[in-house]
């Protein structure tokens, strides 16, 4: 067994950050001394190391606790995705790099944007992370995307996409998101989404529609298709439909 000290020296997580996963229920040690000191054991190292791995993707602590302590949660196949999801953020790495020195080589006028495309990044992440937590969601998605090709998936997130594009044009005319013909483009959007991928309830769809407009990779991917501000006016539009409803 090894003290909290001992697991932030071998870790390099801070003590204060162990006390804070234990506090909220994601790492709790498995003894502890008379006197109330922590003890971890190599099962909780274990879990610690998924943890950091899961931390490394970028994923929030509670969708760490969900992921892990699920039913459904296999780690071998986690495992399996979190390298694929290494791999892909590799690839996008040297992407970059990639275009930084071509830039040094010809000069900062070089114009290509191919490099910041986090895309399938995005996608996987999303797809490994329903996974995980075996929800209904998922279950359905592989339903309905059985059969499909790779061709068949990218075309159908560009029809997505496509229904972005009237928030860009909303956003640039300075338009009301609590429109009604926001509300309208809101809608389809919920509808393609649970036709498609999986039933979008007004409590998923609030959910996207954060997620939209959090500024993240997100807000890049939908503004650089369908114009500036058109995720954030997306996530507006959305709150906006449903408070109405």
């Amino acid at each position: 067994m090894r003290t909290v000290h001992e697991v932030s020296e071998i870790t390099g997580v801070s003590v204060r950050t162990l006390h804070h996963y234990d506090a909220i229920g994601l790492l709790s040690p498995s003894a502890r001394t008379e006197s109330g000191y922590r003890l971890y054991g190599d099962e909780d190292l274990a879990r610690l190391q998924q943890i950091l791995l899961f931390r490394e993707l970028e994923f929030p602590l509670k969708d760490i606790r969900g992921i892990i302590d699920s039913p459904g949660f296999d780690q071998s196949r986690a495992l399996d995705q979190q390298i694929r999801l290494l791999e892909l953020r590799r690839e996008h790495l040297e992407r970059l790099i990639d275009l930084a020195r071509d830039m040094k080589r010809m000069g900062v006028r070089t114009l290509a944007f191919d490099a910041f495309d986090t895309s399938r990044i995005d996608e996987y992440a999303a797809q490994a992370k329903a996974s995980w937590g075996e929800s209904p969601e998922w279950r359905e998605y592989e339903r309905k995307s059985a059969g499909r090709t790779k061709g068949d998936e990218m075309a159908m997130g560009a029809e997505l996409m496509a229904l972005f594009e009237p928030f860009g044009r909303m956003a640039a005319e300075g338009a009301d998101p609590a429109s009604d013909a926001a509300a309208a483009q809101a809608r389809r959007i919920q509808d393609f989404i649970t036709e498609h991928y999986y039933t979008c309830t007004d409590e998923v769809f609030l959910q996207l529609g954060h997620a939209y407009g959090c500024g993240g990779d997100f807000t890049r991917n939908i503004d650089a298709s369908a114009g500036e501000g058109a995720a954030a006016f997306a996530e507006r539009a959305i709150e906006a439909c449903l408070a109405a409803r």
